[in-house]
């Protein structure tokens, strides 16, 4: 990054007051709180497991870097919860261990790109933006200088390879780097970079939905798990939206599209109304690939439990959607911890 660049988001980096409290919730429900430190407690000895790259898109496993990618990004889901934690205790211990893990993360990671296999390191995003006031100073400069490269390179590209006409710039990979560019844009309290987002979120609305709902993905998976797979980054970026006081879940798209139509085209499966044998006139050779190696998922009728985390989390932009979230799993304790 450009000096000029690094030293303006460390500018923006000591203001104040431009986002909410990234996480609502205060205080934490005991449940959520012991579940997310039941957790924690099984990783206690362990040491970062923090690599330079990771990729498991396109690939089976064992193949490649496949297995040793999942088990580093093991780390991810313990550097929210440990984030979590510290925001309800206020706990020495356990600021410590986050911070060994950020700091580990931070100083090895090289960004790919690939928003399929960056699309979990959101929980990065979230723990700095639960607990970066709270950091070491280096450590907290280091993981914000990631962010920015998250931000700016996504929002780069994407700016970039629009109208290509390539499926990976209009499919899930561009809602994923919706994701990943907005909550970025977000912890670092960036107006430009937000703004930037907010294009680029409403850009994917217009050409991965249509006014009904209906998103390109199904057209072409034929497989109501993409449709959750992309739906469910557009709602974590409207919730990093809602903390600076916008409302993505209802903005209309040029062609009349939004993350509304697109949830309640969903509903109808979810409630189990519809079923849907998936996958079943796929376009995509992988998809069949991974239904012949015994992938789960991946053959026969979709399962609503599926797509319970994205309703959950789409409850906390609309209450409307509680109801069928509730009927589908138990709410996650690090969602239930936080929003």
């Amino acid at each position: 990054m450009a000096m000029k660049t690094w030293m303006l988001v460390a500018c923006l980096l000591t203001r104040s007051g431009l986002a909410a409290e990234w996480c609502a919730v205060n205080p934490v429900p005991d449940n959520f709180l012991q579940s997310l430190q039941k957790d924690a407690d099984k990783r206690a000895a362990d040491q970062p497991r923090a690599v330079a790259r990771v990729h498991t898109e396109g690939t089976l496993p064992h193949q490649g870097i496949w297995d040793q990618s999942v088990e580093a990004k093991k780390d991810l889901p313990l550097i929210r919860d440990l984030a979590l934690i510290w925001r309800s205790k206020q706990d020495n211990a356990t600021l410590a261990k986050l911070t060994t893990l950020l700091d580990a993360w931070a100083s090895v990671y090289q960004p790919s790109f690939n928003p399929i296999d960056e699309t979990d390191f959101d929980a990065i995003i979230d723990a700095y933006a639960i607990s970066s006031a709270a950091l070491p100073d280096a450590v907290r400069d280091k993981v914000a200088h990631l962010l920015s490269q998250w931000a700016n390179g996504y929002l780069s590209q994407m700016q970039h390879n629009a109208g290509t006409g390539k499926k990976t710039w209009v499919n899930n990979w561009q809602s994923h780097r919706v994701k990943i560019a907005t909550l970025a844009a977000v912890a670092l309290g960036d107006q430009k970079l937000i703004d930037a987002a907010r294009w680029q979120f409403l850009n994917q609305l217009n050409q991965n939905l249509h006014a009904n709902g209906l998103s390109i993905d199904f057209e072409e998976r034929d497989a109501l798990h993409y449709t959750v797979y992309d739906l469910e980054p557009l709602v974590r970026a409207a919730m990093a939206a809602r903390t600076v006081g916008q409302d993505w879940l209802n903005l209309n798209a040029a062609n009349g599209a939004s993350l509304a139509a697109g949830l309640n085209w969903l509903l109808p499966y979810a409630r189990g109304e519809i079923q849907h044998q998936e996958y079943v006139h796929t376009t995509v050779k992988f998809d069949l690939q991974r239904r012949d190696a015994g992938v789960a998922g991946f053959s026969g009728t979709w399962d609503p439990k599926s797509s319970g985390q994205l309703f959950w989390l789409a409850s906390k932009l609309d209450t409307t959607y509680l109801q069928v979230a509730q009927s589908l799993i138990n709410q996650s304790a690090w969602i239930g911890a936080c929003w």
